[in-house]
């Protein structure tokens, strides 16, 4: 991400640890159901990063493989690759291809980690989120706290993901 960084024309990023997520899920009042709360309740900590870059210049698919190889290297489970127009989230129109990633640390029955990789090739997202969460949390988690929001709901175990009548590899 550092190499990528130094390309970008754009960056943000932030954490938020326990009492941080704490104190965000009081100020959205009732924009949020119990069971995103809930979910919200089990994290340790949640980060951002965000990269943007010059659509002359995009980020090199290279480095953004090398973070995909990074996670596969040290074990993560790797769940979901989508690969999808990405809308825009005012008028919901599609505004260019990306790729979703997401892998997960599992102890037991339970998730201690989640990483969502969404890249295109103008911008850069990488969520991290640590906690003590089910399967079910993770996708109650999606579109709150610049958590990307993917697509679907079935998990099938084999590295896919079934969504809107479909499987997508």
């Amino acid at each position: 991400m550092d190499n990528l960084g130094s390309q970008a024309v754009s960056k943000s990023s932030f954490s938020f640890d326990r009492s941080m997520l704490a104190a965000a899920v009081g100020l959205m009042g009732g924009s949020m159901d119990d069971a995103t709360r809930h979910a919200v309740a089990n994290l340790e900590g949640l980060s951002v990063r965000m990269l943007r870059f010059n659509p002359d210049a995009p980020a090199d698919p290279a480095q953004v493989d090398a973070i995909r190889q990074a996670y596969h290297l040290r074990g993560w489970k790797h769940v979901i690759t989508t690969t999808a127009p990405i809308r825009d989230p005012i008028s919901g129109g599609p505004v260019q291809d990306g790729t979703t990633d997401v892998w997960i640390v599992i102890d037991g029955a339970n998730i201690r980690g989640a990483v969502i990789l969404v890249d295109s090739p103008q911008s850069l997202t990488l969520a991290t989120i640590a906690g003590n969460l089910s399967p079910e949390d993770l996708l109650h988690l999606r579109g709150h706290f610049g958590i990307p929001k993917f697509e679907g709901n079935n998990f099938d175990g084999s590295g896919t993901q079934k969504g809107n009548g479909r499987q997508i590899q």
